[in-house]
């Protein structure tokens, strides 16, 4: 047997070993990722005006009670953002994400898998009764505004007449 096919093996396992010894080391090239890699933090210099520019979600001039946080994650930010406005351009939001399916009800039987919103002192848009919803990964429908967005969604639960409050997560 050739000493090259059975050092192949070892060397790979050597790489691969290097590889994921670097790749859990911390470069320090991102100025807000202060993570350890292990833990979650909320970004207490980031809202609002962060979560709209990496989402590509302009924030209607008219719209009021604007929030926005960033949770600074070991493999994924998330980015949220909420704000009331009337329930044409809550709906003109929705679709300028360009989902395959429009605003639909949500199964609300379903539990929230993570507690998000609550940072922002809002209740979690999946727990509220007539809430309706769209979710669209941007690369996949061609949306070039949003190349470094993977998972985008949004929750719009009318108020009152006139007003209607816009939730939107993205990863």
């Amino acid at each position: 047997m050739n000493n090259g096919s059975a050092l192949r093996p070892q060397l790979l396992a050597a790489f691969g070993a290097a590889l994921l010894l670097t790749s859990c080391s911390s470069a320090g090239g991102d100025g807000h990722r202060t993570t350890d890699g292990r833990t979650s933090h909320w970004e207490k210099d980031m809202g609002a005006p962060e979560a709209s520019a990496f989402m590509k979600v302009t924030v209607p001039e008219s719209a009021t009670e604007v929030k926005g946080a960033v949770q600074i994650n070991p493999q994924e930010d998330i980015y949220l953002l909420s704000f009331v406005t009337d329930e044409k351009t809550a709906v003109r939001v929705a679709e300028d994400l360009r989902p395959e399916k429009p605003l639909r009800a949500r199964n609300q039987d379903l539990p929230s898998p993570t507690e998000l919103f609550g940072h922002l002192g809002l209740a979690e848009p999946q727990s509220e009764k007539g809430v309706r919803w769209a979710g669209v990964c941007p690369p996949c429908v061609g949306d070039s505004r949003r190349s470094k967005v993977q998972w985008i969604e949004i929750h719009v639960l009318g108020l009152d007449a006139d007003r209607t409050r816009v939730y939107v997560q993205a990863f």
